[in-house]
Order: structure tokens, then C-alpha cells, then sequence
């Protein structure tokens, strides 16, 4: 997904943007079944969280292969040695990132779907939240999944992996459907991801609704087996 690029230089912290929903939610006082932290494990994970949120920001920015890791260490007030104390590696951070924010996507999916029980209904619903997350300027979630191709091999193939647990979602909701039988329902499903994937290029604003424009995919998409 496209959207506008950030500011090339980062505003001062007090007004930087968060983007919670998209990074690692921030690390409990008290963990589960484990001691309280101190002040100072607070601190750190506090700063590793801000640096998540920084990096995340440039990567959406800049996709990965320009984003470098002097780039998130100087934004974050850091050296570039100073990082490794936070991180691994730009690979590990990056797959950290996108993961995240590809499970925030499905829980809000799933979230959607709760308490709807009709196949039809489901697969729109579906398809109203896939058009909120897509088209929501704020969020990160698909410009860091938008950087598959320019990942390294052996990272493309970890992303991949929870793509296609992410695609289960909708291959379970497309198995539902009371499709004609002479309907592929791989091609099926490829098909509406391919089209809700891209709605950033081809929706606008004003004439329907992302309301509207779910039920319209659904009247397309909609060849139901004819009655016996």
C-alpha cells in the first residue's frame, strides 16, 4: 500500500506521531507470573518500544532496503553501536515489525467477525475491515507489507510464512460460501485480496462509502450454487 511519505526529519518527540496498534504494545509492569520490573526495565522497555515505533515509521517511509540502521539509530538520539543493545539486526527488527502489525490486522478481522454467523455476511464484513485497515492514512501495517520484495531471501521466506497464516482467514471464510461448484476457490480468493489489497490506487473519496463499496464487492463476487 501506498501512502503519503513521512516528514524526512522526525518532530520533536512530544509531538511524534504513535502508532501503537501497528508495534508491540508496551511491556507490563508486572509480567505475567513473574516479579514486578524495576524502573530502570521500564526505562528499556520504553526505549525499545520507541525505537520499534521510529523504525517501523521509517520503513513505511522508506521501505527496507533504504532504511539503514545508522538512519533508525539517528532519528532515535543513538548511535549505531548503541542500538545492538535493543535489537538484533535490521532483519530481526523488521520481521518483528511486520509480524506485529500483520497480527493486528487479523485480530481486528477476527474481531469483526465475532457474533456473525451468515457465510455472506462474514466474508463482507471481512471485507469492510480489510478496506478500514488499507485506507487508514495512520496506519503502517501494509506500507511494511509492501517490502517483501525488497527483503533479503531468507527473510522473505520467514514474512511469507505469516502471510499465508494471516490468508488463512479468508480461506476459511471462502471455503464457506455455497459457491457454484465450477468456481475455483483459490482463484476465488485471490481475486478479492488482490482487489482489497490495492484499494489504496483505486478508491476516492465521496462518491460510495468503504460501507458501500463492501456490499458492491459482495454483489459482484457473489455467484451462489442455483437451487436444486
Amino acid at each position: 500500500m501506498k501512502r503519503p511519505a513521512l516528514p524526512a526529519t522526525a518532530p520533536p518527540k512530544s509531538s511524534r506521531t504513535r502508532h501503537a496498534k501497528d508495534v508491540p504494545a508496551r511491556t507490563r509492569t508486572r509480567p505475567e507470573g513473574g516479579k514486578p520490573r524495576t524502573s530502570g526495565q521500564e526505562e528499556q522497555a520504553d526505549r525499545r518500544h520507541e525505537i520499534l515505533e521510529i523504525a517501523a515509521e521509517l520503513f513505511a517511509e522508506r521501505g527496507y532496503s533504504a532504511t539503514s540502521i545508522r538512519d533508525i539509530a539517528e532519528r532515535a538520539g543513538l548511535l549505531a553501536g548503541s542500538l545492538y543493545y535493543h535489537i538484533r539486526s535490521k532483519e530481526a527488527l523488521f520481521v518483528e515489525i511486520h509480524n506485529t502489525a500483520l497480527a493486528a490486522a487479523a485480530r481486528r478481522i477476527h474481531n469483526a467477525l465475532e457474533g456473525v454467523t451468515d457465510p455472506w455476511a462474514r466474508l463482507q464484513a471481512a471485507c469492510l475491515e480489510m478496506l478500514e485497515i488499507q485506507l487508514n492514512s495512520g496506519s503502517l501495517t501494509l506500507p511494511i507489507m509492501n517490502n517483501l520484495r525488497s527483503v533479503p531471501t531468507s527473510v522473505r521466506d520467514v514474512l511469507i510464512q505469516q502471510r499465508d497464516d494471516f490468508e488463512k482467514i479468508f480461506r476459511g471464510l471462502v471455503a464457506d460460501l455455497p459457491l457454484d461448484r465450477n468456481i475455483d476457490k483459490n482463484l476465488y480468493r485471490i481475486l478479492l485480496l488482490s482487489l482489497l489489497n490495492s484499494a489504496d490506487g483505486w478508491f476516492r473519496e465521496g462518491r460510495l462509502s468503504r460501507e458501500e463499496i463492501a456490499v458492491q464487492i459482495l454483489r459482484i463476487f457473489r455467484h451462489q450454487s442455483p437451487s436444486p
